[in-house]
C-alpha cells in the first residue's frame, strides 16, 4: 500500500511538473490555461515525433487528432437549422434560425487554425449561439488547409467563397438582407477576413458589398517578429513565437529550415531591397502603438541578414497574405470594423497597428482589448473550459454584430 500511494505521489508530482507553467500574473484563469497548454503541447510533440519518424506530416496527425475528438456532423436543434452547402465551390457549414424575421442578418465566418487545422466543434457551437442570439444566418467556410493547400489557395477559397455570399442568388435563397451583411473570422481566419475584405472593397462591379468587418485575434503581418506583443507573449500559451513562425511557412509553402531567419528577424533586414521604406512605414510599431503597448521594448532591425529569403518567399510582401501592408487608399475603402485583441497573444500588435492604420485611412474601428485574454480564447468560452475571458469577448463579439449589423 505504502508502494502504490509513493508511486500515486510520484506520477501526480511529475503530472504536475509537466502541466504547471510560469504565467503572468494578469492572465485569466491561470490554471485553466495551463492545463489546456499541457493537453495542446502533448498533440504538438506527439506531431513532431511522428514528422520525424516518417510517419506522416505534423499537421496531418493534429488534424487527425481534431477529427476524432472535435469534428461534428451537421446537427440541427430546435432554435437553429444546420446544414453543409458549398459556397463558390467550397465547403460550407450553414446556420439558419428556424424562427425570426424572415429577412435576416448574414455573417461569413472564416475558423481560425494557422491555415493549417480543422474547424473545431467549438466553432460550431459559437456559430449556432451567434445564428440565434442575433437572428442571422452564419455561414461557416471550410477552406483547404496546408499543407496539401498553400497560399494563395485559402485566400482564393475565402474569396470565391465571400463571392458567393454576397450573389443575388445566395442571398435571395436564404433570406439575408443585402445592406446587413459581415465577414469575419479569428486567428488564421481574421487574416482572410481582412484580406477579403480589402479585395472587394475594390470591386466596383459588386452590387452587394460587405457592411462591416469583424477580426478576432487577427494575424496580419510576417516581417516583424520582435513587435512588443511578440516579445512579451513569446513564452505564454498557447501560441508561441515560434508556433506562428511555423504556421507562416507552412502557410506560404516555404522551407520549414527558414524558420530561425524569421524568428531572428533576418528577412526583414535593411539590406532586403525589397522592402521599401514605404512597406516598413506600415508595421512601425513605434509610431503605431501607445506608449502604453510599446513598453520598454526596443525594435529589432538588422542592418543585415539573409538576402536571399525574400527571393526564396517573395509571398511575405503580398497584400493578400499579409494585410496590414495594404496602402491606405484601399484601408479607406473598407467596411467599418471590430478588432479584438488580447494582451497576452503575440498576435495583439498586429491587431492594433491595423485599427490605428483603419483610423489613419477614416474607417470607423471598434477595438476591444482584453486585458486578462490570451490568444483563442473566445473560442474556448465553451465546455470544457468555459475560459471566463472566453465568455465576455464572445459576448461582447456578439453585441457588436447586433449594435452594427
Amino acid at each position: 500500500m505504502n508502494r502504490l500511494r509513493l508511486a500515486g505521489a510520484v506520477l501526480l508530482s511529475a503530472a504536475a511538473y509537466y502541466v504547471y507553467l510560469p504565467l503572468p500574473s494578469g492572465v485569466s484563469e491561470p490554471w485553466k490555461l495551463m492545463l489546456l497548454d499541457a493537453l495542446f503541447r502533448s498533440f504538438l510533440q506527439a506531431s513532431d515525433a511522428a514528422h520525424s519518424l516518417g510517419v506522416c506530416h505534423r499537421v496531418h496527425l493534429l488534424n487527425q487528432v481534431v477529427s476524432w475528438v472535435e469534428v461534428i456532423e451537421a446537427r440541427s436543434c430546435a432554435a437553429v437549422h444546420v446544414t453543409d452547402s458549398t459556397l463558390g465551390g467550397v465547403p460550407t457549414r450553414v446556420f439558419q434560425p428556424k424562427e425570426g424575421k424572415q429577412l435576416k442578418r448574414g455573417v461569413l465566418y472564416f475558423h481560425g487554425g494557422g491555415w493549417a487545422l480543422g474547424r473545431m466543434r467549438s466553432y460550431d457551437r459559437l456559430c449556432r449561439k451567434m445564428a440565434e442570439d442575433l437572428d442571422a444566418v452564419i455561414m461557416s467556410v471550410d477552406y483547404r488547409l496546408a499543407p496539401e493547400a498553400v497560399f494563395p489557395d485559402q485566400y482564393h477559397d475565402a474569396l470565391a467563397a465571400s463571392r458567393a455570399f454576397l450573389s443575388s442568388q445566395v442571398l435571395e435563397r436564404y433570406g439575408i438582407d443585402p445592406h446587413r451583411v459581415c465577414v469575419s473570422g479569428d486567428s488564421a481566419g481574421g487574416n482572410l477576413a481582412a484580406a477579403v475584405a480589402q479585395e472587394l472593397s475594390l470591386d466596383d462591379t459588386l452590387t452587394v458589398k460587405f457592411k462591416a468587418q469583424a477580426l478576432i485575434y487577427p494575424v496580419l503581418q510576417a516581417l516583424d517578429f520582435y513587435t512588443p506583443s511578440y516579445q512579451q507573449n513569446q513564452a505564454v500559451p498557447i501560441l508561441y513565437r515560434p508556433i506562428m513562425a511555423r504556421f507562416w511557412l507552412q502557410y506560404l509553402g516555404a522551407d520549414s529550415s527558414l524558420e530561425p531567419l524569421l524568428l531572428a528577424n533576418n528577412h526583414s533586414s535593411l539590406d532586403q531591397p525589397a522592402i521599401s521604406a514605404s512597406a516598413r512605414s506600415k508595421l512601425d510599431w513605434t509610431a503605431l502603438l501607445p506608449p502604453k503597448r510599446r513598453k520598454h521594448f526596443r525594435p529589432v532591425v538588422k542592418e543585415t541578414g539573409s538576402p536571399g529569403v525574400m527571393g526564396e518567399v517573395p509571398e511575405l510582401m503580398d497584400v493578400r497574405a499579409a494585410p496590414l501592408l495594404a496602402e491606405q487608399g484601399v484601408l479607406g475603402r473598407t467596411p467599418k470594423a471590430y478588432v479584438m485583441t488580447c494582451e497576452f497573444d503575440v498576435l495583439r500588435d498586429d491587431g492594433l497597428m491595423y485599427v490605428r492604420r483603419l483610423q489613419d485611412a477614416g474607417v470607423a474601428v471598434t477595438s476591444d482589448h482584453y486585458e486578462d485574454g490570451f490568444h483563442g480564447c473566445m473560442v474556448f468560452a465553451f465546455l470544457p473550459m468555459m475560459s471566463s475571458v472566453g465568455q465576455r469577448s464572445m459576448n461582447n463579439y456578439i453585441h457588436w454584430l447586433d449594435q452594427n449589423l
